[in-house]
């Protein structure tokens, strides 16, 4: 008997270090477990998601481009920005050219093209991801920058 409460002593400490761990709020062995389950998955879902910024971040420094892209998703549709530190012409015509061939219907939009390259707007799109629109700007980047190379 010793030896089984010994066991259970240290599955309690267990159970208690992984409820901590996971901030669950569950008192039951079976909540915390599904707790500890959800929080694993949201942790690899924010592994995902920085390694894909962090793929993105190495493309945009192999190109030497100061151009960022942010993608948000709204309710039926995105918000885009695209932010270059150099006037880029011709660069708004690529990045609609890219809208065009996703089937983003662009309801609103704000550009700059003055000093800097600016681009703010907001699209409405059926079953597409947010990382695909930002994937496809950043394509319509690289080509405008290869072809801006060769005149």
């Amino acid at each position: 008997m010793d030896s089984n409460e010994h066991k259970k002593a240290a599955l309690y400490e267990k159970l208690e270090q992984l409820r901590s761990a996971t901030n669950s709020t569950a008192m039951n062995t079976a909540s915390i477990v599904v707790d500890a389950s959800r929080y694993i998955e949201e942790l690899k879902e924010r592994v995902e998601r920085l390694d894909q910024d962090v793929v993105t971040l190495q493309n945009s420094n192999e190109e030497n481009s100061l151009t960022a892209v942010k993608v948000e998703s709204l309710e039926k549709g995105f918000l885009i920005n695209v932010f270059s530190e150099k006037n880029c012409p011709g660069l708004l015509v690529s990045i609609l050219e890219a809208f065009e061939e996703l089937g983003l219907e662009v309801l609103d939009a704000r550009v700059s093209c003055s000093d800097n390259f600016r681009l703010e707007a907001v699209s409405e799109a059926d079953s597409i991801d947010a990382q695909v629109v930002k994937q496809a700007v950043l394509q319509a980047i690289r080509n405008w920058s290869v072809n801006n190379e060769q005149d």
